[in-house]
């Protein structure tokens, strides 16, 4: 008797719950589990959050370069998923992570270091 094979789509019940865009793409925010900290955006569609569920590992769908990529495969700047949550409309995810090292590629911790002008009217 052999091993049942492993699941290869993503759980229909969650796939439901997804409204994708017109590339089958959900926005993923990525957040340090325990601080709060924004620490990137990204892109999944089913495999890649299927991926993301059953191996802790974070992965995402590249938009640029049309593949899959775990994030820290190349850099060690591993996020291992402690928490996904679904927004109210079912159009974005949050992922918060344990991040291991800088989260953006240019080396910050995250991709939301450069602030822009204050916005008018906004209390100081």
């Amino acid at each position: 008797m052999s091993a049942p094979a492993p699941d290869t789509e993503l759980d229909p019940a969650v796939a439901a719950l997804l409204r994708r865009d017109p590339a089958g793409l959900v926005a993923a925010v990525v957040q340090q589990h325990d601080t709060g900290e924004v620490l990137m955006v990204a892109w999944m569609d089913d495999e890649a959050l299927r991926r993301t569920l059953t191996t802790g590992r974070a992965t995402y769908w590249s938009r640029s370069r049309e593949e899959y990529w775990v994030k820290g495969e190349t850099s060690g700047h591993r996020q291992w998923v402690r928490d996904v949550r679904l927004d109210c409309d079912g159009d974005a995810l949050l992922l918060r992570v344990d991040q291991e090292g800088p989260a953006c590629h240019t080396g910050e911790r995250s991709c939301f270091h450069r602030p822009l002008p204050a916005v008018a009217g906004a209390p100081a």
